[in-house]
């Protein structure tokens, strides 16, 4: 029975930290060890908001409201919401591809994002297991000024024409797609331009049918500017399609299969 109790335990645990574990990982702050814990879920590590705020931004207002913490100072608001993939960050939103983690009461994050959010630097020494975070600027650029607006404005139109009712994954993937082929020389090189492309016919159905022009979501809108801020869920994929709703099929015997997410398939050249 007390064998019982003890894996029971165990079980317990795991389930309440969502996979997160404790490694044997030391964070140095400009060259000093500091106290604060690291946590790993899929060799990331995940480090908590609050203390590592208050290590680079001693300064900083820190509340919870509104189900998420955020940190304030003159020159910074970032929020992050435990469950969500992102944190916002001046209105950059910053992707975190395991989630924001709530263990204990407290507001789990990627260092590197933090880092990213707070102008810091970090490196990591595998061999002497070490986090090094350097102060850096204390603040990040804010979304008006870093995100391009033509581009975040036709970015976030075609996901949603694209991807209404899709996963978050979903409508990053997409919007990869359509930042993969700006990148790429076959197609042109803005967004606007991608999805208006019609080289070898119209590229999107959503231009066909006029669905291009309805306003997107806050959920498309935040992908958007995930993808602008170098999000990716399906690598250097330049096509995607739905298979139940697809007629042409040369992507399929031509193309590369990457991943499916939600409805579409999304494929990389060969």
């Amino acid at each position: 029975m007390k064998r019982l109790i003890i894996i029971h335990v165990l079980i317990l645990c795991m389930m309440v930290t969502g996979g997160l574990g404790a490694k044997a990982v030391s964070i140095h702050l400009n060259d000093a060890p500091t106290t604060v814990n690291v946590m790993l879920y899929n060799s990331t590590s995940y480090v908590p908001l609050r203390a590592v705020s208050k290590l680079l931004l001693p300064q900083a207002k820190i509340s919870w409201q509104v189900q998420q913490a955020v940190i304030e100072t003159p020159n910074l608001v970032l929020t992050a919401q435990p469950g969500t993939f992102y944190i916002n960050a001046n209105g950059r939103m910053l992707y975190a591809k395991d989630g924001i983690k709530l263990i204990n009461n407290t507001t789990y994050v990627p260092v590197r994002l933090v880092a990213k959010a707070l102008g810091a630097n970090v490196t990591w020494e595998p061999t002497t297991q070490k986090v090094w975070l350097y102060k850096g600027s204390g603040t990040i650029l804010s979304g008006d000024a870093y995100y391009h607006k033509e581009d975040l404005y036709w970015l976030s139109k075609i996901i949603y024409a694209e991807c209404r009712g899709e996963p978050l994954n979903g409508k990053i993937a997409v919007g990869n797609v359509v930042l993969n082929r700006v990148e790429s020389p076959d197609f042109p090189n803005s967004v606007r331009d991608v999805v208006f492309d019609q080289k070898f016919g119209i590229q999107f159905t959503p231009v066909e049918n006029g669905s291009i022009y309805d306003e997107p979501d806050d959920e498309s809108i935040i992908a958007a500017k995930l993808c602008l801020d170098g999000a990716s869920v399906v690598g250097n994929s330049i096509y995607f399609l739905n298979p139940v709703k697809a007629s042409n099929f040369w992507t399929v015997n031509h193309c590369t299969y990457v991943a499916t997410i939600g409805r579409h398939q999304f494929y990389a050249e060969e």
